[in-house]
C-alpha cells in the first residue's frame, strides 16, 4: 500500500512506517531487539494488542513470552491523573509525592485500588487462568504494545516490572509518540520504537490490520509460542 500516514518518516529499519498487522510489526520490531536475546530474556505483551506483537518478538529472541496485566491508579476525583499502579502478586506503586502534595489519604488510595484490582484479576484470569505470575527476579524484561500514545500503560508495566524484580526493563514499540518516549526514558532502561512521527494520532492509522485482539487469541498466542505457560480451555471472552 502506497499510502503513510501524514508526517511519518521512514522506519528504523529503513521501510515505510506503516505494518500489514501486529504481525508483521513484531517481526521488524524483532530486528532492533537482537541484542537482547538471551536465555534470561521475558517478553511481555500488553494485553490485548501488544500480545500478538510481542509473540513475534519472542520467538525471534528465542524468549519466554508472557503478559504483564496493569492497571492504573487515577486520583480520586481526577481519574484521568495516576497516582500509581498495581500489577501482580499484589504489586502497588504509588507516586508518594503528588499522593503527599494532594493530600490523598490511605483510605482513599485503598477504595481506588480495591476497584481496579477487581478488574486486573478478571483480565488475569481471562489471559492466565490459574497459572501464576512469572518470576522476573533478575530477569531482562521487554514490554511490548502494539503502539504507544501517552506511555501511561507502558510506564505502569515498567513500575510494575522493577516491582517484581527485573534487572533491566525495556518499552518496545513499533511506533510512538515522542513525548511518550521520552516519558518512558525516565522509567525504562532502554526505548525500542521503529518509529516515532511528530504527528501522531490514533495507533490504527499506522495498520492496515488492527482488528481488535481477543482474549482468546491471546491465550492462543500465550499456548502456541515456545516456553509459554500452558493454560486451561479457552473460557468466552
Amino acid at each position: 500500500m502506497s499510502w503513510r500516514p501524514r508526517g511519518s518518516r521512514p522506519a528504523a529499519d529503513g521501510s515505510p512506517l506503516y505494518f500489514e498487522d501486529r504481525a508483521e510489526a513484531g517481526r521488524r520490531l524483532a530486528t532492533l531487539l537482537e541484542h537482547l536475546a538471551g536465555p534470561n530474556t521475558v517478553v511481555l505483551g500488553l494485553p490485548r494488542g501488544g500480545v500478538p506483537v510481542a509473540a513475534e518478538v519472542a520467538a525471534a529472541l528465542d524468549a519466554r513470552l508472557d503478559v504483564i496485566v496493569v492497571r492504573k491508579l487515577g486520583v480520586p476525583w481526577q481519574p484521568e491523573l495516576a497516582m500509581g499502579a498495581i500489577g501482580g502478586s499484589d504489586v502497588r506503586v504509588l507516586n508518594q509525592e503528588l499522593v503527599d502534595a494532594l493530600d490523598i489519604d490511605e483510605r482513599q488510595i485503598d477504595s481506588v485500588e480495591r476497584d481496579e484490582r477487581r478488574e486486573l484479576d478478571r483480565r488475569r484470569r481471562a489471559f492466565r487462568g490459574d497459572v501464576e505470575y512469572p518470576d522476573l527476579s533478575g530477569a531482562v524484561a521487554v514490554i511490548v504494545d502494539d503502539g504507544i500514545a501517552t506511555g501511561s500503560t507502558a510506564l505502569a508495566a515498567c513500575a510494575v516490572a522493577r516491582a517484581q524484580g527485573a534487572a533491566r526493563v525495556v518499552v518496545a514499540a513499533p511506533v510512538a509518540a515522542p513525548p511518550a518516549v521520552e516519558a518512558l526514558r525516565t522509567q525504562a532502561d532502554e526505548v525500542v520504537c521503529l518509529g516515532t512521527p511528530d504527528e501522531f494520532g490514533a495507533i490504527g492509522v499506522f495498520y492496515d490490520d488492527f482488528t481488535q485482539t481477543s482474549d482468546a487469541e491471546v491465550r492462543r498466542l500465550l499456548e502456541r509460542t515456545r516456553g509459554g505457560v500452558e493454560r486451561g480451555e479457552d473460557r468466552p471472552d
